[in-house]
């Protein structure tokens, strides 16, 4: 199985910023929420990170006792000079045209058309094998951003670019997608998120899922 986690909140998702390739370390509250995921994952015998600092973190905090492996293809959108910008800011008008156009490309930045291709790759050569790969390798977890790990579950859906506008994907979230037959990824479970239980948590989160809406991814 290929188990899919998003990073904690750190400080740039606290400040409600479009973070992309700006690096900004764990809050308090993303290292208590790494920490929570680790009871609910089991079996994992590979582990694979984007090369930002809050993927790296969040990684380290799971403590699987494995090593960390780097992937590039798993780093979040580049968001040019927006990056870094408050949501609020970005113009309107740049909302519009990532909603209805994959390959806008914002200035100095990515395409989500590029992230995708990236991340469909990396996805894929998991994937290699079909079932008889996932029993000798076991769950491989990647821990990664919002914008790959919804165009991961758009390859695995099927889903063109475009549908990871109908997705919310909170931090710290958990995202498993199975190895089905004949090597046809299956998605299994979407946005567990274990340590939203009590309503000071819920509440917290409602104002990241609203501005993540908004958001290209």
């Amino acid at each position: 199985m290929l188990i899919l986690v998003r990073h904690g909140e750190s400080t740039g998702n606290a400040a409600g910023l479009l973070l992309g390739r700006i690096d900004a370390p764990l809050t308090e509250r993303g290292r208590a929420q790494a920490q929570t995921l680790s009871g609910s994952l089991s079996g994992i015998t590979r582990v694979i990170s984007s090369p930002l600092e809050r993927a790296r973190d969040t990684a380290a905090t799971l403590d699987l006792g494995l090593p960390i492996e780097i992937d590039d293809r798993w780093v979040e959108l580049d968001y040019g000079e927006f990056d870094g910008q408050p949501l609020g800011s970005v113009p309107s008008e740049l909302w519009k045209r990532w909603r209805s156009d994959p390959h806008y490309r914002p200035p100095g930045g990515e395409t989500l058309a590029e992230a995708g291709v990236r991340v469909r790759s990396a996805c894929e050569e998991l994937f290699a094998g079909g079932e008889s790969a996932e029993a000798r390798a076991g769950d491989v977890l990647v821990v990664s951003h919002v914008s790959p790990i919804k165009a991961a579950v758009c390859w695995a859906m099927g889903l063109g670019d475009e549908g990871a506008w109908r997705l919310y994907l909170a931090t710290a979230s958990i995202t498993r997608i199975a190895w089905g037959a004949g090597a046809t990824p299956v998605l299994q479970r979407f946005n567990e998120t274990p340590w939203q239980d009590g309503p000071e948590e819920q509440a917290r989160s409602e104002p990241a899922r609203k501005a993540q809406e908004r958001r290209p991814r």
